[in-house]
């Protein structure tokens, strides 16, 4: 029997995750017909249908499903076994790859770099920034070593540790009426612009505000805080912005107006998630030390 290569298990579980062949071959870096013959080849070998191939969409067989979850499964133990070798090396020495969130690298790498750089001159971080359901796939799978998010973050094979707080300011312009500058007031009453769909930012401010009328909520979804700015700026509505953000996207001279809310005021919980199989655990509570000191300095 031919041996089963990490190679198909590798294309075959990314297929698994994006349900398309196009996707699939990009996250793996690969052309689509590569990744596709491989797929057929590691059907051939088990002797099963693993892809039911539609116009639009794949669909997997049950006997697919059952792989794909063995194959992440598999992949995580591989990724495991480096990581192993690499922890011989000496604390946080060698390639780190570290997963970030859009409203979290921006605020936060410009300090975190150059205090790792200097205490850890071994350490050769790759960044990776992408959506939270992204990044936790792929540290599941073993593509990332840990992954920096807004928590909570579930999963029975994740770990998850709280680094620091970061609250919520309400953003209006100056030019419009603030309801005596009362948070809760405009968030009842005004046009309420969130990120786009797939963002934990937008489900966090859709979480805090259940009782805010879907009507208030804008139809329209930015892609970045940037955007949801000029937005605001331009009377659209308001918005919340995380303050690590605010430090760096609005500027003392800006119409835009930050509104702090009364105690108990909303926040998110900045946090490092990784692999609980994984043996570089000292690692990964030296990097959170380094992350919590830098994230309640620009707290």
């Amino acid at each position: 029997m031919i041996a089963i290569s990490t190679k198909q298990l590798r294309y075959f579980y990314a297929l698994s995750c994006f349900r398309h062949f196009g996707k699939a071959a990009n996250h793996c870096s690969v052309t689509q017909p590569a990744l596709s013959m491989q797929i057929k080849d590691l059907e051939e070998i088990l002797g099963l249908s693993l892809v039911i191939r539609g116009k639009t969409q794949i669909t997997l067989t049950p006997d697919g499903e059952e792989i794909a979850r063995r194959a992440e499964i598999i992949l995580a133990d591989i990724q495991d076994i480096g990581d192993f070798a690499k922890t011989r090396a000496g604390l946080l020495s060698g390639i780190f790859r570290l997963g970030i969130i859009p409203t979290i690298a921006p605020y936060i790498l410009p300090k975190l770099l150059p205090a790792l750089s200097e205490k850890f001159p071994e350490l050769d971080l790759k960044l990776r920034e992408t959506t939270t359901s992204q990044l936790k796939n792929e540290v599941l799978q073993g593509r990332l070593d840990a992954i920096l998010v807004a928590l909570p973050i579930t999963h029975h094979d994740l770990e998850a540790k709280d680094l620091f707080e970061d609250p919520f300011f309400l953003v209006t312009n100056n030019q419009e009426p603030t309801l005596a500058d009362n948070p809760h007031n405009l968030l009842e009453n005004s046009n309420l612009l969130l990120l786009e769909e797939g963002h934990c930012l937008r489900d966090q401010a859709i979480s805090l505000y259940e009782k805010v009328s879907p009507e208030h909520f804008s139809q329209f979804g930015a892609t970045s805080l940037k955007t949801l700015l000029e937005l605001v700026a331009n009377d659209q509505g308001i918005t919340l912005i995380p303050k690590l953000a605010a430090r760096v996207e609005i500027p003392q001279e800006s119409s835009l107006r930050l509104l702090k809310f009364p105690d108990p005021e909303p926040s998110r919980t900045i946090g490092l998630v990784w692999r609980k199989s994984s043996p570089r655990n000292k690692d990964f509570h030296a990097l959170s030390n380094e992350i919590a000191k830098v994230g309640k300095m620009l707290g």
